[in-house]
This record gives structure tokens, sequence and C-alpha cells, in this order.
């Protein structure tokens, strides 16, 4: 790769899906830009199983950028973060994990991150549409550059991982980043409620109010009482689904 980079690159640079015949090329930028040795099963996979998100952003033919992603459900999520989402919502609710994101060096700050990120988003609205409710990552606690580019996007940290990782015989900490979209969002704090109450009743019309503050009274004792089994006297049931 040149030394300079153009302003205009990002105006050069093509996207297209990642194939078995780049497996070489991909394992010499992993072991660039990540600390973390793949084996060869996962760079088979990244390029030949189809339930990854495997896209490179090239240049002139050589892959500059690559983000790896994997669509599922959320009971499939590790358990160090099953608590990403709220359990109000339905266990076929999907999730998005970015395994990998990458950009060669000399085409960073030239928007190629962003714009394998946003290709993501598009991809998740096309393939799991509003079913998909949060995308996730892990990174190392030292990668402020790579926290840096997650937070600018609206990504927020959700966990702390101490000795998530093994990296050349030394454990290291992590973070999980999460980003909510869809209407996704994590398990409510009683915080939560109360704000979420309190703005509710801001919005209520006075002759609305006894009937509203009974409902949002009865969905919060189901919440925090989830083994309740709550009904109105008139047989309404209500969605435990928020």
């Amino acid at each position: 790769m040149t030394a300079v980079v153009s302003p205009t690159a990002l105006s050069e640079v093509q996207l297209r899906l990642l194939c078995q015949d780049d497996i070489d090329s991909v394992k010499v930028l992993c072991s660039d830009w990540f600390p973390i040795e793949y084996p060869d099963s996962w760079y088979q996979d990244i390029t030949s199983n189809k339930k990854f998100f495997s896209l490179a952003a090239t240049f002139k033919g050589g892959i500059v950028g690559m983000i790896v992603a994997e669509i599922k459900g959320r009971t499939k999520v590790h358990k160090e973060d099953g608590d990403i989402l709220a359990s109000s919502f339905h266990l076929d609710t999907q999730v998005a994990y970015i395994l990998s994101l990458g950009v060669v060096k000399e085409f960073r700050k030239h928007g190629i991150g962003s714009l394998l990120l946003d290709s993501l988003k598009q991809h998740i609205s096309t393939m799991a549409q509003d079913h998909c409710k949060a995308i996730y990552l892990h990174v190392l606690t030292t990668n402020s550059t790579a926290i840096h580019f997650y937070e600018n996007r609206a990504f927020r940290q959700h966990h702390y991982l101490p000795y998530y990782y093994s990296i050349r015989g030394v454990l290291k900490d992590g973070f999980t980043y999460v980003l909510y979209i869809n209407g996704g969002h994590p398990p409510w704090t009683i915080f939560d409620y109360i704000h979420h109450i309190g703005s509710t009743l801001a919005s209520l019309s006075p002759c609305s109010l006894p009937q509203r503050l009974y409902r949002q009274a009865q969905s919060l004792l189901r919440s925090l009482l989830p083994w309740s089994n709550i009904a109105s006297k008139t047989g309404i049931q209500y969605s435990r689904t928020m």
C-alpha cells in the first residue's frame, strides 16, 4: 500500500463479500490488526459459511478493510452477554455480533470503517428487518482507538469483562459494547421505570389519568414480580412484551 492515501480514496473503494481465495490476505491483515491468533478453521468459516456477513472493502483490487458479523437469536448469546436485551423480548429476537472490523493503517480516517459498519446495518435491515434489536462486540480495554470509534457511533459500554482475552498466554480485560436498534434496550433498572412512568404521567390529559395510571402501575408490578400472574377482574390480559 502507498504511504499517502488521497482524501478522495473512499470514492474509489468497492465492497464485496469475502471468499476462500481471500484467506491468505485476510490472515495477513488480521495478524497486523489484532493481537489474537485465529485458528485456520475460523478463516475457513468466515469465507464460506453463509451464517456470517463477511464484507471486504477493496481499493484497486486489494483488501483495505473488512467486517465480519453474525446475526443470531438472543438465546445463542454467550453467558457473559446474556443480559444484553431485556427479558421481555421474545426468545426469537435477534442480535448481531461483530466478530471483526479492521482497516489498513494507511486507509484509516477515510470513512472506510464507517462504510463497513453502515453496510452491516443495511444488511440487518434487509435480512432481519426489525427483529434484530442490538449490535454488539468485544474490545480490549486498552484499545482506545477502537473504543473511540464505536462510542462516536452511539455504541455504549455494557459490561466490563475481566480476564476475557488470552493473548500470548497473558490474560487481558475486555469490554462489551452495544448499539441498540429497532427499539431494543437492556434490562430496565428501577430508575428507568420511575423515569418512564414520570414521562408518561407528564403527557397525560387529566381525564385519562386514573385509567392510564392504573395500567402503568400494573405493568410495573408485573415487571418487578415476574412470577405473579396479575390480570384485571374484567378478564383483560396485558402483554408482557415491551
